[in-house]
């Protein structure tokens, strides 16, 4: 089996899913009491959130980075970021690692292409929402991505993604309040939506959805299984 390289912490909520959902995936693939081999560097969200601004991606390459190199050091052979946001810099990422780096895009446009959708919305961090990276490599991949047309309803995602979820609190008003955000898309034309960011699916699930979901939590640890147990 090979052993996958965890950069969690970002956050060390959503961690813990990436953690089962890849040790669940292992033994349903293997069986008896086979479960996964890997290595887990957990950054300090606080640094990750510091150093994030729209145009500013530097210092969080550098942190990233350097959890990578630790994972290399520490026998992992293969790298995947516990978090959407972090795809921001997985690009130049990969291009100065030697471990592949499974993708979270790439491996959502995947699926997405399984079930023939072209348009989706998607939900995430304001960076992820309004940044290029996630929605360019969807587009690349013959897949339009719908976000949330007001400012203010893309800021009070990002408020509570980090302020309540990212601390594992979970409330019923803001629940609701994601429920018509993607409710306002899907009359926007969503044919699905994209759970972009890997908290979300602490609050919501595809039953409080209308159209297919894609939770790129469990698409990704997915992708890291097949990875591990690939020959």
């Amino acid at each position: 089996m090979k052993k996958i390289g965890l950069v969690g912490g970002i956050s060390w909520v959503s961690t813990i899913d990436y953690y089962r959902y890849i040790n669940e995936g292992v033994n349903r693939k293997l069986g008896g009491l086979n479960f996964a081999e890997c290595i887990i560097y957990s950054l300090n969200f606080d640094d990750f959130q510091r150093n994030n601004t729209l145009g500013y991606w530097d210092k969080t390459y550098e942190l990233i980075f350097e959890a990578c190199r630790s994972l290399e050091k520490a026998g992992a052979e293969a790298i995947v970021l516990c978090a959407n946001t972090a795809h921001a810099i997985a690009d130049k990422l990969q291009k100065n690692v030697s471990l592949p780096v499974i993708h979270v895009v790439e491996e959502t446009a995947k699926e997405i292409h399984t079930h023939g959708f072209t348009k989706v919305g998607l939900m995430g961090t304001k960076f992820t929402m309004e940044m290029d990276f996630y929605k360019a490599k969807l587009l690349e991949n013959g897949i339009e991505a719908l976000i949330p047309e007001s400012q203010e309803t893309r800021d009070f995602i990002q408020q509570t993604l980090k302020e309540e979820l990212g601390r594992g609190i979970v409330r019923q008003e803001t629940k609701a309040a994601y429920i018509s955000i993607i409710n306002d898309m899907i009359r926007n034309g969503a044919e699905a939506i994209i759970f972009g960011c890997t908290e979300i699916p602490l609050l919501l699930s595809q039953n409080d959805v209308s159209v297919p979901i894609f939770d790129t939590t469990l698409i990704h640890a997915n992708a890291a299984v097949d990875f591990a147990v690939s020959i």
